[in-house]
């Protein structure tokens, strides 16, 4: 699954595919729905184009109350748009750190950084599973529509906790389900690419928070949305009609919510 995560994400990159997570369908152009789900538009405006790819579920910097000369960094940074972000409110003295398991995202987002400017930003190959990032070191960690996308979701949780400092802040915003999903949609490899088969239920997402050692973990905000409007999920929902009744499909249409999370290493 995650070699196909990787692929799928490569040619998204590269302009190749469309199908993925978040609700612009990975249109650069598409910013009132990126203004949608938290980013106005002086944050759009003040960073790459092509680094908003319409991937995310929420605005993760927005809650993260950034501070000038923090280390900041970013679970599955794609195109780059949040560590560019953060790069802005940490100021020079800062650091941001964009973490990404696929080469296409990162050259992406280096070109972006290059091409814009940037000094206090920096990408680098890694898995969230395994972050590539020293112990203790981070003041606040991001991450936007990507732990749902990793297999092993209490390793990510037990990684960040291990590179935060005491202290330290994660600021996610993801995808979970409020009910169960049909066996054709959890089988569908374009819907685990598309953030919504790889989905935990929403209070199993937070006790694996816990279970990593974090405290004071608050849900923020939740947002109901539609599972065929966030991805290319045509094909699963068409053949699911012809078994389903249309109040069940509307049903399945409505199992997932998109949350912003808080919690702290104290």
């Amino acid at each position: 699954m995650k070699d196909f995560v990787k692929k799928i994400y490569g040619k998204i990159a590269k302009g190749k595919k469309k199908d993925c997570c978040g609700p612009t369908c990975c249109s650069v152009k598409n910013a009132s729905v990126s203004e949608k789900i938290g980013y106005t538009k002086e944050e759009l405006g003040s960073i790459p184009d092509e680094a908003n790819m319409g991937l995310g579920c929420g605005n993760p910097v927005a809650i993260a109350s950034l501070k000038e000369g923090e280390t900041v960094v970013d679970l599955g940074s794609g195109g780059g748009i949040d560590v560019f972000l953060a790069a802005k409110r940490i100021g020079e003295t800062g650091r941001a750190i964009g973490i990404d398991m696929t080469e296409e995202m990162l050259e992406k987002a280096r070109k972006n950084a290059q091409k814009s400017g940037f000094k206090n930003v920096e990408f680098r190959l890694g898995d969230i599973e395994n972050i590539p990032v020293e112990d203790n070191s981070a003041d606040c960690i991001i991450s936007n529509c990507v732990i749902n996308l990793a297999e092993n979701k209490q390793k990510v949780f037990n990684e960040a906790y291990r590179i935060l400092k005491p202290g330290g802040r994660i600021m996610v915003s993801d995808m979970v389900l409020i009910a169960n999903l049909p066996k054709k949609i959890l089988e569908s490899q374009e819907m685990y690419s598309g953030c919504i088969s790889g989905a935990l239920k929403k209070d199993d997402y937070i006790n694996k928070i816990g279970k990593a050692g974090f405290e004071n973990i608050t849900i923020i905000r939740e947002d109901a949305v539609r599972i065929s409007d966030y991805i290319g999920s045509d094909k699963v929902i068409s053949e699911l009609a012809g078994d389903l009744p249309e109040k069940e499909i509307q049903a399945i249409d409505n199992s997932v919510v998109s949350i912003k999370i808080s919690a702290k290493k104290l």
